[in-house]
Order: C-alpha cells, then structure tokens, then sequence
C-alpha cells in the first residue's frame, strides 16, 4: 500500500465545512436527483456482501440518507436490527417517512393474508456524527456505509469509531468516491483559477493504510470508474449539487462572474465525446476488512490464547 502519506494528513487534505455537509444534503427533495448512482453502487456492493459468510444481528447503515439501503438490508438479513445514522435531519425525516409507508404496506398485506409470518422493519434512526457514534461499543455485527464516507473531514477518526462500534470479527462494507471523480469540472475550473471548487478525494490506497493503523484485520480495496453522460452542461451542474456540491471550507463564497462563466461552460463543451454527450467520471472505490480478535487487553497486556485441542 502506498505510504506517501500518513493517515492524519491524507484526513486533513480535505478541509469540509460539516456544517456546510448537512445545509447542502438539507433538502431530500433535491439529493433524490443523484439517487440513480447510489441505487447502482449499493447493488455492487451487495454482490459483493453476498460473497461473506455473515448473518449479523444489528447492522449500522452509516450515512443511510433517506434509508434506501436500510430497505435493501432488510431484506437480506430479515432478523437483523438496523440501524440508519445521518448528519442531516431533513435526510432522517425522509426516512422516517418512507419506513412508515413500507411498514403500512407490510401491515396492509399481513391483514390480507393472515398466515403470511412477518417481524415487520425491525430499525431505529440517530443523528450523529461518524467519528462521534451514540452506540456503546461492540454494539453491530456489520457497518455498512454507501457514498457517504467522502463527505468527512476525518476518515482516520471515523474508522477507528467504526471499528470501536464493532464486534469481533464483524465486518466494515464501504464505499466512496476517489480522486479521479469530477475530473471533468475539476480541469475545467483550474482554468478559472480561484479556490478549490471541487472536492479533492482521498487515494484508495491512503484508505487502507487508514485501516490497517486503526486496527482492521486484512482490508480489501478495490475501485472501478464509471462515466455518466449529459446532453447540457446545465444538467451535469446540477447533478454535481445534487451530489452535495462544495463542502469544502476553503470555497469561495461568491458567484462566478459572467466571463468566468463562459470560460467554465466553453471548458465544458471541450470534452463533449464523438456521441455528443458530456462525460462526468466517477472513480467508486469499495472496501471491506473485520474487526480482528485483540491481541492485547485495555490496558495494554498481552492475550496469550493456548490451543488445546489434540491432533
């Protein structure tokens, strides 16, 4: 794994503005417009959690939204807790609203067919902070977490959290976005000029070092790139906002000038493909590890364990 960087500096290159986080995913209404990528990346990564043996009996979905993935979850571990965790309360309120509308779907069908045997969505949902988690430790089987880590100044601090909610050998699921995401409107504001515009994610590779110093066992990274296509740079705009727009507390307040503007726009339609289309890249990286049997106690001894089994 690369060490070019240690985990506190590759946390601190992204200096996101967490009140500025939850403002800009305030607003269900408008977030739902980048939902089709998210749907997409949390199939992916169900096909990869169908690939580990787990049948875990709480579940944290950390950074749940208006808790779609706690849907998907439930379904596959039907007798599991889930647990949705949010910064945004407007994004809980959405799925505290949509939990209800499913639970009366599934009352509506008990009622009709009696024999049918349901513990309904057995879930509870928190406000919170990834790095600062409203759950005692060894508290979850599974933390599963889909686009959201990138929105967080401090990754270092949110594994280590993460790990301290986790059982032994409970698993982490992840996913998030690296550097090469918005590669498009990135080059195109640099010759703007101005402050970042455009959040700089963090490398896979400082992702697992991260890991591994907070104490997981073997983390598996991997990534692939997705390219999406518009018809009007208008359009890719404002899915970028849906997407959470500018966190970063290095941005520049104002609007663009109108000169600033067309160079952004003319920057653009330089990279409109042979089709016509508009590409906006997305590099996804995905990543799993278990939380490990110590080796040490909370005061710092060692734990012998001694196999007495006979050969």
């Amino acid at each position: 794994m690369s060490t070019s960087s240690t985990p506190s500096e590759a946390s601190q290159s992204s200096p996101i503005d967490l009140r500025r986080v939850r403002q800009l995913f305030a607003q269900p209404a408008l977030v739902r417009e980048s939902e089709f990528l998210r749907r997409e990346i949390s199939t992916r990564m169900h096909e990869r959690l169908a690939l580990v043996r787990l049948t875990p009996q709480r579940v944290l979905d950390a950074g749940c939204g208006d808790g779609a993935d706690i849907y998907t979850l439930h379904q596959r571990f039907a007798d599991a807790v889930i647990v949705g965790l949010d910064a945004s309360p407007g994004m809980l309120t959405s799925a505290r609203e949509q939990q209800q509308a499913a639970q009366s779907s599934v009352n509506r069908l008990l009622s009709k067919w009696l024999p049918l045997k349901s513990n309904g969505l057995a879930s509870a949902l928190a406000c919170g902070d990834f790095a600062q988690l409203p759950l005692a430790r060894d508290a979850v089987d599974l933390v599963w977490s889909n686009l959201a880590l990138h929105w967080h100044p401090q990754p270092d601090r949110v594994f280590a959290e993460w790990r301290r909610v986790l059982r032994v050998d409970g698993l982490l699921m992840f996913s998030c976005f690296g550097p090469d995401t918005f590669k498009e409107l990135r080059n195109a504001f640099a010759g703007i000029g101005g402050n970042a515009h455009v959040l700089p994610f963090v490398d896979m590779h400082d992702f697992g070092d991260m890991l591994v110093n907070v104490g997981f066992s073997t983390p598996v990274m991997d990534m692939e790139t997705i390219t999406v296509t518009y018809d009007t740079v208008e359009k890719l705009l404002a899915d970028v906002r849906a997407w959470g727009g500018n966190p970063l507390a290095t941005r520049a307040r104002g609007l663009l000038g109108r000169a600033a503007w067309r160079r952004l726009v003319a920057a653009l339609e330089a990279t409109r493909r042979p089709d016509g289309k508009l590409p906006l890249t997305f590099e996804v990286i995905y990543g799993h590890a278990f939380r490990p049997v110590p080796k040490k106690t909370a005061g710092g001894e060692a734990i012998v364990r001694w196999d007495l089994r006979k050969n």
